[in-house]
Formats: C-alpha cells, structure tokens, sequence
C-alpha cells in the first residue's frame, strides 16, 4: 500500500481540477484512501470525496472525518480492485459490486457520449499492477462494472514503467504491445504529473518503499496519468458485444509482432487479404508491430463484413482471457 506524503497533495489537487477552478467539482472516489492525507486537501478545495477503503486499520480515523462534515465526505468499505468478482451468490468483504457502490454514491448512468459522470483517484498497487490494468481494460471495451454507467474517468498513479508501455509507438521493440494499442484506442491519455518514489510511504512495518527493478524501462517516477474513455470508442464495427473478439485478435497479433500482417490474415483462413489490405492502404509486408492503434481498429471493422472470417476464431482465446481477467 502507497501513501502519499503531506507535500504532494495540492500537487495533486491541482492536477485533478478542471478548467480554473471556479466551476463545481464532480464527485470523487477516492480509492485506497489510507490516512487520509490527500482526502483532506481534496475536501478543502470543495470536492465531494467517496472514500473506498478496506483496511480497517484506516476506516475508524475516515469515519470519524466523514462524521466531522456535513455530508461531503462518505466512507465506505471495500477494495476497488475486488470489484464485481466473478463469484455467485453474497459478495464476501472486501470485494464489492460496483451496482451497490454507485447506488451508494448517488450516481446514475449516462449515455456513453455524455459528460464523465464521476472521477475516481487513487494509487495502483505495483503486485500484479499490469493485472489490474488489464481488467480495467476488459470492463471498458465490455462497457461492464464502472463502465456501465458512462465514461468514468480514471486518475491514477502508476508506475513509469507501465506508462511508458502505454504511450508507446508503432515499431518500438518489446515497448509498444497489445496493451499499448487497446489502451490508445480506448483512452484519452494525459500525463498529469511525475513524482520521485521518495514522495510516498507505505504502511510496511518499516515504511519502506520497495521500487519494482525493471532492466529496458525507465521507473524512477510514479505517473499521475488521467485516462478518460474516448467518446468516439464504439463507432464502425466496434461494439461492446464483440470488444473481446476485438482484444482476442490485437493480443493474438502481438504473439509473434514481427510477423506480418499478411501472413496473420492467412491464418485466420482469409483468402483476399492482398484485396482488403489495398483497401486499407495498409502494406502488404506490415509487420504487427508497426499498426498504428487506428489500423488495428480498421481492420476488424474490415474483418466484420467479411464472409470468411469468424468469430469462433477466438472462442477459447476470449473464454480463456476473461476468466484469467476476473
């Protein structure tokens, strides 16, 4: 668990303000709040803060805050990473339903072309970080969880290492991924702030910071990055009912990314591909890892209107994907 130090916080109010300030601020949910440190400069500078905390050794001191207020700040327990579980039947502390938790908040679900309905803040945790980013991923393309009721943006620190695969170009070796193109495509990308690890505590026994190693990426900083749905996502061909087809074949492409493209489409058993690759004003030699996002978007839209490619393709891929997700 990251805690940030008392220094950053109007950096990170800043950071999260729109516009100069004067307009109202949306909602915020606040996850993994810990003690409460940035909660405090947030509801100073007139946020109405949800806070999501499953730690009890934290909840006692938000609560008595909540208390302390006339009804800007609402604690609530549970894990924003332990939303919606696969799991049937009564949800089992500290996971929750994003249903229950949004009814909680007093938020309705808008049209997905309508303004962002609320903004949620918070640190990722670095175990299994990339997971996490994943399944935030799924739930956007599936237009499920948070995403049923509109585009929620997302604030969240990250390490340097992740951001760096997310901003990633066409053509840069082991960096620009599958990850990288669903993420582009279905995000708006900012980078808000970078902040040295030294900023933050952890609530480890001996408050140390454990800095994951990396060898080809740089990780010196931890990114605030805003990621906001983009408005136009679901246009053409692409649908929440086939996302998973979608992320299933931009995931396949990048088994073996300098393979080209030409050679993937026979594999799919498509049999014109010089003819759809012309009308693409794609080359015929591409390799997968020079796409931009766009083409790989194009190209499935292609893909839908032809006779001889199938979904049942990615059956067992994008069966096998969303239970490793959830």
């Amino acid at each position: 668990r990251f805690i940030a130090c008392p220094q950053l916080a109007r950096t990170v109010q800043r950071c999260l303000q729109h516009g100069d300030g004067s307009d109202p601020q949306p909602l915020l949910l606040e996850i993994a709040p810990g003690p409460g440190i940035l909660t405090r400069t947030l509801l100073d500078a007139g946020f109405r803060v949800v806070a999501l905390e499953s730690s009890s050794d934290f909840l006692t001191d938000l609560q008595s805050l909540e208390n302390s207020l006339d009804g800007q700040l609402k604690v609530i327990s549970g894990d924003f990473f332990k939303l919606d579980p696969l799991a049937k039947g009564v949800l089992k502390p500290p996971a929750v339903s994003s249903d229950k938790l949004f009814e909680t908040m007093g938020v309705a679900a808008v049209p997905w072309r309508a303004d962002v309905p609320v903004k949620i803040f918070g640190i990722v945790p670095q175990q299994s970080e990339r997971k996490r980013l994943w399944r935030l991923l799924f739930t956007l393309y599936e237009c499920s969880s948070i995403y049923r009721y509109g585009r929620v943006e997302l604030n969240l620190f990250i390490s340097e290492k992740e951001y760096t695969v997310l901003t990633a170009k066409p053509g840069e070796p082991k960096i620009y991924q599958a990850f990288t193109v669903l993420a582009q495509l279905g995000y708006e990308i900012k980078l808000l702030h970078k902040e040295p690890w030294s900023s933050f505590a952890t609530n480890l026994k001996n408050g140390g910071v454990v800095i994951p190693k990396t060898v080809q990426l740089p990780n010196d900083h931890l990114c605030l990055v805003r990621l906001t749905p983009q408005q136009n996502l679901f246009t053409g061909g692409l649908k929440p009912s086939n996302a998973s087809t979608f992320i299933c074949m931009v995931k396949q492409s990048f088994a073996k990314p300098s393979s080209r493209l030409r050679d993937r489409l026979n594999s799919w058993s498509l049999d014109n591909s010089d003819r759809l690759l012309k009308a693409l004003e794609i080359p015929r030699n591409a390799a997968m890892r020079n796409l931009y996002p766009e083409d790989y978007k194009r190209l499935f839209e292609a893909l839908q209107n032809s006779d001889m490619f199938a979904e049942t393709l990615f059956h067992d891929e994008v069966t096998a994907s969303t239970r490793a997700i959830n």
